[in-house]
């Protein structure tokens, strides 16, 4: 098994939706981020990720850490995530850039797609919308 170390971002925007991406040629729907570079610390390989994937340009200080957790990798066989994920509130649109190709907004309360990423599924949603 490898694994691989990420940083994402629980992007919420003033209704309350949490942004998921979805990289081209994938099913899966996944928080934005990725992977960090060797010796590159969380916060700086999420600001990057953040940049490159939705052209979002955030100070540190605008995240706040919402934990570290271990999941199973969505998109690649045999591989486990070592996740560092924020929280911050989307200051205005973003559109997909780089690797993704779709955007979806998902409110608490709504029913989960069946293509959502192990992380948001075992950790993530119930550390965010803990009475949903």
């Amino acid at each position: 098994m490898t694994t691989l170390t990420i940083s994402a971002a629980c992007l919420i925007d003033d209704a309350d939706r949490l942004l998921l991406v979805r990289k081209r040629n994938t099913q899966s729907f996944m928080l934005p981020g990725g992977k960090a570079e060797p010796g590159e610390p969380p916060i700086t390989a999420l600001l990057r990720e953040l940049q490159e994937e939705l052209n979002l340009i955030l100070p540190p200080a605008a995240l706040q850490l919402l934990g570290r957790f271990h999941a199973a990798a969505a998109n690649e066989p045999n591989t486990w995530i070592d996740a560092s994920v924020f929280q911050a509130y989307l200051p205005h649109s973003v559109s997909a850039a780089a690797e993704l190709e779709e955007l979806r907004w998902l409110a608490p309360g709504d029913e989960l797609p069946a293509t959502l990423a192990p992380l948001l599924r075992e950790h993530v949603l119930s550390r965010l919308w803990p009475a949903a």
